[in-house]
């Protein structure tokens, strides 16, 4: 990490005003929130309607390892070099949850000289949009109690609230919790999720507009009747009141880079539980805006990415133009299942020695990663985020995989510590493979039956021989389908750690199976989301949490964020 001192000196932060202004922003299509941050007003869509679009790029990544590959400082920093080799770029990116910024990963802002800044407004409430999120989440949990409570008139089974609270702290002690026990309401059993896999936080995401949002978070069912029938948001009559507290939310947040690139920040869902991409309104004003605009998927490709293009592309409309997937050496070591990477102890050497068999072997999984987008028929570039151990010779083998598999360019990227001037190789590349033809296509048709469509995710993206499915899984599935969900897309949740469904399974997992724990509906996102093996809605603290070292101090600067 870089010192403070050196960031400081480094940036240049613009007044938001001046960012705004060279993004092609007026005045009065920007509220601003001090002097580094602002919300930018739908109207501008408008305004730009018969303006053609820029160049789409997603960022994804091989699979996570703990050593973390880089893969928001590689869309940070590629959108400062495309801006250095004279192109009008925007960056559109999540919001991190808190949950992990005071748990396991610490923030998301980038790294060293590719950052989104402030960094610690950009980390923290921001303008308050996750919060937003949480109370009009928990105003509904609060709607159907209270309804059953008053005489239950819409006859809902207490037993079939499938709607559980949210909190933005990962809090495994709320996993599973009995309300009621003041004996002014029903003692039944429920949970808490994290807010970033709240239902509101993917249809905020996915929305198109005010009244898009009124009308999907109408359509979100809650529970069934005694008689088995949906119960909606708009049947407890709390969708309008939902809406009006996420009348700002809805508006996308502007920021800058280190090298003052703007950067829309907007909504949070996770990828390994929700769709993991940040808001469709964002990229749908930055494409107005600019050349080119480079926005990230969650995790691997197997998730965000895959989530991108069947979830997020169908309910936008807009078609990506290349891909770009992070690699880096030590990562590929990693996944050749021949190194472990203990907390709190030194990192294993041999990760950092020249080793092309490990460096072989890990690659298989960069190899089905690019199979992987290769599916929906987009140009992919790998960015190889180089770390000063990396040696030439383990860099010349991950370009001849990459490009064996199909990959149409493979570059070094040095974006961390060059900031733009260390991507123009990266930039260059993808400016050239958007220029080729699309061949864009989905995965799967929506009117495959719900089991088929979870099966090609499984068999096609991970891997697997086959699926299993728990009775809790089926009886869902048969529900679902008898109330007329069957032709949403499928949002899979599963851990990020593995292509499979099983965090201990690295590089390129073979001979598994999936089991479906069970499958759960967001009817108003628009998508049915299957548990796949121990995959949990609500994340636990580490034995050190990241919090630990976040603190004031006597000049009230925040210390220990990272």
């Amino acid at each position: 990490m870089l010192s403070d001192l050196k960031i400081a000196q480094a940036s240049k932060l613009k007044p938001i005003t001046a960012v705004a202004a060279e993004a092609g922003l007026l005045d009065e299509e920007i509220e601003v929130y001090g002097k580094y941050k602002a919300k930018v007003s739908l109207d501008v869509l408008k305004r730009l309607k018969g303006r053609p679009n820029g160049k789409y790029i997603d960022v994804t990544a091989i699979t996570p390892t703990p050593l973390g590959e880089g893969k928001t400082t590689t869309t940070v920093g590629l959108g400062q070099a495309l801006k250095k080799i004279g192109k009008r770029a925007i960056i559109c990116i999540r919001q991190p949850s808190l949950g992990p910024v005071f748990g396991i990963k610490g923030g998301a802002a980038g790294g060293g000289y590719s950052q989104i800044v402030p960094m610690e407004d950009f980390n923290l409430h921001l303008t308050g949009d996750i919060h937003a999120i949480g109370l009009a989440h928990n105003l509904l949990a609060a709607f159907i109690d209270n309804h059953i409570f008053h005489g239950n008139k819409l006859n809902i089974d207490p037993q079939a609230v499938s709607f559980r609270r949210v909190v933005d702290v990962s809090d495994r002690a709320l996993r599973h919790i009995i309300i009621g026990l003041n004996k002014e309401g029903m003692l039944r059993e429920t949970g808490y999720d994290i807010t970033v896999a709240s239902e509101v936080m993917a249809i905020l995401a996915l929305t198109s507009g005010l009244k898009d949002l009124r009308e999907r978070l109408g359509k979100m069912v809650v529970a069934t009747t005694r008689d088995g029938q949906p119960v909606t948001a708009e049947d407890l009559k709390v969708a309008g009141a939902m809406t009006v507290l996420l009348k700002d939310a809805i508006k996308p947040n502007l920021m800058q880079t280190l090298e003052n690139t703007p950067a829309f920040v907007h909504c949070g869902p996770f990828a390994n539980i929700a769709h993991g991409n940040s808001s469709i309104l964002a990229d749908k004003i930055a494409l107005k805006l600019a050349d080119f605009v480079v926005t990230e998927s969650g995790f691997g490709a197997d998730l965000g990415a895959e989530k991108f293009m069947d979830i997020k592309c169908r309910a936008s409309g807009l078609v990506p133009d290349a891909v770009v997937i992070v690699a880096t050496v030590r990562a590929l070591k990693m996944h050749s299942g021949r190194f472990k990477v203990i907390a709190g102890k030194p990192l294993d050497p041999g990760l950092t020695k020249e080793n092309l068999k490990a460096v072989k072997k890990g690659s298989e999984n960069l190899e089905k990663q690019i199979e992987n987008m290769r599916y929906f028929g987009v140009p992919v570039v790998v960015a190889i985020n180089r770390f000063a151990s990396d040696t030439d010779a383990e860099i010349k083998l991950i370009k001849e995989v990459s490009l064996k598999a199909g990959a149409v360019s493979a570059c070094v990227s040095d974006i961390h510590a060059k900031g733009g001037s260390g991507g123009i190789e990266m930039a260059k590349a993808v400016v050239k493979a958007c220029e080729k033809p699309s061949h864009f296509k989905f995965l799967y048709p929506l009117d495959l039956p719900i089991k088929e469509k979870i099966e090609t995710i499984a068999k096609k993206i991970y891997g697997a021989d086959g699926v299993t499915y728990l009775p809790a899984a089926e009886k869902a599935i048969r529900v679902y389908t008898e109330m007329g969900y069957a032709d949403l897309p499928i949002c899979m949740a599963k851990t990020h750690e593995s292509l499979s469904h099983d965090k201990n399974l690295k590089g390129r997992p073979r001979g598994f199976t999936v089991p479906i724990r069970d499958v759960r509906l967001s009817a108003g996102a628009g998508f049915l989301y299957p548990l796949l093996g121990e995959m949990r809605t609500m994340p636990g603290l580490p034995s050190s949490p990241a919090g630990e070292k976040v603190d004031i101090d006597s000049n009230g600067k925040i210390v220990g964020l990272f």
